[in-house]
């Protein structure tokens, strides 16, 4: 006992006469293993590529941008919404688009070196029946006719697992409580060449991952804030013209339900100009889209025509309150438009939320679509799930319904431009701008 404390009056004397000593010294070894980690990897030559990616996903729900590095779909989807041949070198439809037929392109081989067939291709869909009747044919036989299905298997397949026959294979996999935290591919015409993609739960884990060394690359960044001021980053900013920012209006609630003149209102009093140019939208169908229809109600900025259709709605003395709810990234969006609507006479209380609340009255949102002009889901009247607006309309019901029916195109784009027509005039979200994205790389 005497020994020990011994021991421990020595180390105590020791400490207490070194200790600036020692404080130095481990604040020195702090700093130089940070330079180390974020240096010696941009001083030693290497083939491997970090990748940052925001979202939790599980091995079958990965994000289609890195699924489509990995894998094909028997078709591929051109700039216009057009289905192309992929795995599949042509297709047909019987029975009015209830049976599809697509013949395979044997030429084409997975990653393990097996040819593609019809046995190895895995699409699993609910209430299709697929039959396999030789190696070069898949028969997929719906229950309803339904036009844009050659977009649905642009969705990249794999033979087993992620086993592929995209330009990159993958080579390792590492799943924490069941989402997918690292994938590590190697190009397919170059092993030697890698790439190592994180994936983290939100944009601030990522970016600070970025500043950590753990990736050079961020992708679908929709803030670049600090980054855009780095010297050592360069940012690239990406139109999104599949996706745009909206006002969906509540059309059940008291406020908006059978009330089009204040929907309307509500849009013209919004000056849209702020966010205009080349990512200005005006409706739910993105511009490169063979249906989009350029010719319908833009709502430009006219307050004076939003007092107009207030009068015709609001008592001299009434005064209208809404509740608009967005996510903390529209914050800034979400009060502007308050500030706007506040000068037409519309008081707004701005709420934020991770995710679409039971009681709203309006949900300034991002969205994205398919180039397929198919929006039965966001607008139909039965799609409790997926209409944010609880929009219902029999006319817009029908063309939707006939859209997704009709396998002439020409007959397709006719409908489609009529329900953006009507949908538009009808007003149940106000549309607002494309989004931006932006890749952030390391110098």
């Amino acid at each position: 006992m005497r020994n020990l404390r011994f021991i421990v009056a020595l180390v105590a004397t020791f400490i207490n006469r070194f200790k600036v000593v020692l404080f130095i010294a481990f604040i020195g070894g702090v700093i130089l293993f940070l330079i180390g980690k974020l240096l010696l990897p941009r001083l030693v030559p290497t083939n491997i590529a970090y990748v940052g990616v925001v979202g939790r996903f599980r091995v079958d729900e990965l994000p289609e941008s890195v699924l489509k590095q990995i894998g094909d779909g028997l078709t591929r989807i051109d700039d216009t919404g057009t289905p192309q041949p992929n795995l599949a070198s042509s297709w047909e439809f019987q029975e009015n688009g209830k049976v599809w037929i697509f013949h395979i392109n044997t030429n084409r081989t997975w990653h393990d070196g097996k040819p593609v067939t019809s046995d190895s291709i895995q699409y699993s869909f609910e209430d299709v029946v697929v039959e396999r009747p030789d190696e070069k044919t898949i028969i997929f036989k719906l229950q309803n006719p339904y036009a844009p299905f050659p977009l649905v298997v642009a969705r990249p397949t794999f033979s087993k697992g992620l086993v592929g026959t995209g330009s990159w294979r993958v080579s390792n996999l590492s799943i924490v409580n069941s989402y997918v935290e690292k994938l590590e591919m190697q190009s397919v015409q170059n092993p030697e060449v890698r790439k190592i993609v994180r994936f983290y739960p939100s944009e601030d884990a990522a970016k600070a991952g970025y500043k950590l060394g753990q990736v050079d690359r961020l992708e679908d960044i929709l803030d670049p804030t600090p980054f855009n001021q780095w010297n050592t980053a360069n940012v690239t900013a990406t139109v999104l013209n599949t996706r745009y920012v909206a006002v969906f209006l509540n059309t059940r609630s008291d406020i908006f339900k059978d009330n089009k003149p204040l929907r309307q209102a509500l849009s013209y009093a919004i000056d849209k100009s702020p966010w205009n140019g080349v990512s200005r939208v005006l409706g739910p169908i993105p511009p490169q889209s063979w249906a989009y229809n350029a010719q319908i109600k833009p709502y430009d900025y006219d307050p004076a025509r939003a007092n107009e259709l207030l009068k015709t709605v609001l008592s001299k003395d009434q005064t209208l309150a809404i509740k608009l709810t967005t996510n903390p990234t529209l914050l800034p969006v979400a009060e502007q438009i308050a500030k706007q609507w506040k000068a037409v006479g519309i008081e707004t209380v701005v709420q934020a939320a991770n995710s679409l609340p039971d009681d709203y009255d309006a949900y300034l949102s991002q969205y994205e679509v398919s180039l397929d002009p198919d929006q039965y889901l966001t607008w139909h009247s039965t799609q409790e799930n997926t209409n944010v607006t609880h929009y219902g309309n029999q006319r817009i019901d029908k063309l939707l319904e006939d859209g997704r029916l009709e396998m002439d195109q020409e007959k397709r784009k006719r409908m489609y431009l009529d329900f953006q027509r009507f949908l538009l005039e009808d007003a149940p979200a106000i549309f607002l701008f494309h989004p931006t994205s932006y890749t952030i790389v390391r110098k």
